[in-house]
């Protein structure tokens, strides 16, 4: 039996070990024959050297992981376990796409987000596709306010179809930009994350960042832009065209979307679908898709997606045995 003694400096203990050391009897469980000691600013391995060794590993990627973002999830304890040490070598290749507000650090967080990085650095127009919470609309947002912040564009155009899902915007209270503004609330919210409010509002009256429904996007060409389409799997095909022969010279596109949560009238005709089809192929275009595992939301929500996924396909299969 061997013994390793892991120091935490400066860290905070709960993000790291979780609230009453969950993480680390999560850690403990998941390897019986080891005995893991978290007490003060210290962690004890105890064991054989082979398990001891894994231990140790894991919970130095795990630091890894925690000086980069500063919290540590249950759900990333057990897939730095089942990477065992890759997690490691995977955090450390991770560059920082910029400083955030308050200091936060914003960089992809895992394997698929970091091919949209990679993707944006080569091409010029990017579909990523994904569920709720992989991080598609926060990691494009980071993207376009790095090229700013290097001066590859000029501005940041951020748009999203308006849906009405229940309730018809006339009907409404207030002027259009009021109607308008809880559908394009999640933008402001990513904005809010990595710029201060001063700066945000500051872009936004001097039209470096434009954050408008789609229909605005029409008759326009934006040239030295960064342009994001956010929920285009609720454009039409016409509005998906529109869009996308907005590019102008020197301007990058990114086209976001869930394909299982489409709230068009008839779902079959999204224009996101049919840009997947038609432009598969084609030079210049990068194609993202982000899974469960790139899920950075609560770890409830990769379950809800995972069940969502398996009583779809459970449905396509009593369809196909009908």
């Amino acid at each position: 039996m061997i013994e390793r003694v892991i120091q935490l400096r400066d860290i905070n203990l709960v993000d790291f070990l979780g609230v009453e050391n969950k993480n680390i009897r999560e850690l403990a469980a998941l390897f019986p024959t080891a005995k893991i000691i978290a007490r003060g600013n210290e962690i004890k391995i105890q064991g054989s050297t082979e398990v001891v060794t894994k231990v140790h590993d894991i919970l130095q990627a795990l630091l890894a992981h925690y000086h980069h973002h500063e919290l540590i999830t249950e759900e990333l304890v057990h897939r730095c376990i089942d990477q065992e040490v890759g997690l490691h070598t995977q955090e450390k290749q991770r560059h920082i796409i910029l400083h955030g507000a308050r200091g936060r650090l914003i960089r992809p967080r895992t394997a698929n987000q970091e091919k949209l990085v990679a993707a944006m650095a080569k091409h010029a127009m990017a579909f990523v596709v994904g569920a709720a919470g992989t991080g598609k609309t926060y990691i494009s947002v980071a993207l376009a306010l790095q090229a700013l912040k290097n001066k590859e564009v000029k501005r940041i155009v951020v748009t999203r179809p308006i849906v009405e899902a229940g309730e018809s915007l006339g009907f409404l209270p207030g002027y259009l930009e009021e109607k308008t503004a809880p559908y394009l609330r999640p933008i402001y919210d990513a904005l809010d994350d990595m710029l201060s409010l001063e700066k945000r509002k500051y872009y936004q009256e001097h039209n470096i960042i434009e954050v408008a429904p789609l229909a605005y996007m029409r008759g326009r060409t934006l040239h030295d832009a960064f342009v994001i389409l956010d929920e285009a799997q609720n454009t039409t095909a016409t509005q998906m065209k529109m869009f996308l022969t907005r590019m102008g010279t020197h301007a990058k596109f990114i086209i976001t979307g869930d394909i299982s949560q489409i709230d068009l009238p008839h779902p079959n005709q999204s224009g996101l679908l049919e840009a997947l089809d038609i432009l598969q192929g084609v030079t210049g275009i990068a194609f993202i898709y982000l899974d469960e595992h790139d899920v950075v939301r609560h770890k409830l929500v990769k379950s809800i997606i995972k069940a969502y996924e398996q009583q779809a396909q459970q449905g396509n299969l009593n369809q196909l045995n009908r």
